[in-house]
């Protein structure tokens, strides 16, 4: 096997390792890390927990001496900033590794670039974005929110195969199945922020929590419960709902001035929905916002070219006409004003199927 069939076949497994971190890290990024000498992987590892040793030190350490001189893998260039643990192109160096291999470079102002040139002062020979568009799918909150200062926003939707996604009196549990279901707790599960409409919470008054625990989701770290959010532009919801109950914080976004409210200014008559998410950028950190909303505030997320990417579970039953639709859209009139969308997959989930696409504004 050549050299680069090699180097692509140990980043793959740096990528493996890197999705374990998929539920803890926020708002981390996730990295994995593999060291070889000899054709031999000698030590691995990824990034469990923020705040906790990075990817490349779990690896270093299982490595020990076989470190010096092999060849480190890593899915993102290592840190060369002191956070809340010290820089891991130092750990490299002082290992004595001879060779850093990265799937990309890191999108982080306080890195990019900066920590694989520390180890090619150091005299070790790196190479780098030789799998950038895996690596990247892997991360899109923490890249998009390094590269504009916004948040990969994905927009999940339920829908029977007529396209409807409630009844007209406002019902709608359940559309999908109980997989399906449990599908989302992991989209949840993955995310900085929960957001969501006051219409939704006064319709379903839904908690807005992950339910599954560490060990359902398949992960050793432990799962955080991502931020709940919910945009009230004239301040319906009540303090006794139970998105307020659940463990973890609960933001309300308004236009309108009250007490623990987070005030924001006012678009279109009802808050602005930028601003929403650069606050959740800016005060959270916040790389990947999950959107479970009505069609109002989808359809202006959308309108308004804030969506990166949108779910939608597909149920085997119909509705009929008097049903509610996926998005509010009242602009859009002719054919050549219709969003188009770039299908990325499409996978049965227990009796349902979803569908993942990507707007393409």
């Amino acid at each position: 096997m050549t050299q680069s069939a090699l180097d692509h076949q140990y980043l793959s497994r740096t990528l493996q390792l890197a999705k374990k971190g998929l539920y803890t890290t926020q708002p981390n990024p996730r990295v994995g890390c593999v060291i070889v000498l000899n054709n031999e992987i000698v030590g691995e590892g990824y990034h469990q927990q923020a705040g906790g040793p990075h990817a490349e030190i779990h690896a270093i350490n299982q490595a020990g001496e076989k470190a010096r001189g092999a060849t480190a893998y890593v899915s993102l260039e290592p840190c060369s900033h002191h956070g809340k643990t010290p820089p891991c192109a130092d750990a490299l160096i002082a290992a004595g590794v001879s060779r850093v291999v990265c799937a990309m470079q890191d999108p982080n102002p306080l890195v990019a670039g900066k920590g694989l040139e520390k180890c090619q002062q150091a005299g070790i020979s790196i190479e780098s974005d030789l799998m950038q568009a895996e690596a990247e799918a892997i991360n899109p909150g923490f890249v998009k929110r390094m590269k504009t200062g916004m948040p990969y926003v994905r927009v999940k939707l339920a829908m029977s195969l007529d396209g409807r996604t409630a009844m007209a009196s406002g019902e709608s549990k359940w559309i999908t199945g109980e997989h399906a279901r449990a599908d989302v707790q992991k989209l949840r599960a993955r995310s900085s922020v929960v957001l969501t409409g006051s219409g939704t919470v006064l319709a379903d008054d839904p908690s807005m929590n992950v339910r599954m625990s560490a060990k359902e989701l398949g992960t050793q770290g432990e799962a955080h419960q991502p931020i709940r959010a919910i945009i009230d532009s004239r301040l319906r919801v009540g303090v006794d709902s139970k998105i307020f109950k659940q463990n973890g914080q609960t933001l309300v976004f308004s236009a309108q001035r009250a007490k623990h409210v987070i005030t924001l200014p006012e678009k279109d008559t009802k808050v602005d929905l930028q601003a929403v998410l650069k606050y959740l950028v800016m005060e959270h950190q916040a790389n990947e916002v999950h959107v479970e909303a009505g069609s109002e505030l989808c359809g202006a997320l959308l309108a308004q070219q804030l969506v990166d990417e949108i779910v939608v579970y597909i149920a085997p039953h119909i509705m009929g006409d008097s049903a509610k639709g996926l998005f509010h859209l009242p602009g859009l009139q002719k054919m050549s004003e219709r969003i188009d969308l770039e299908i990325k997959e499409i996978r049965p989930i227990g009796k349902d199927w979803r569908v993942t696409a990507l707007p393409k504004y």
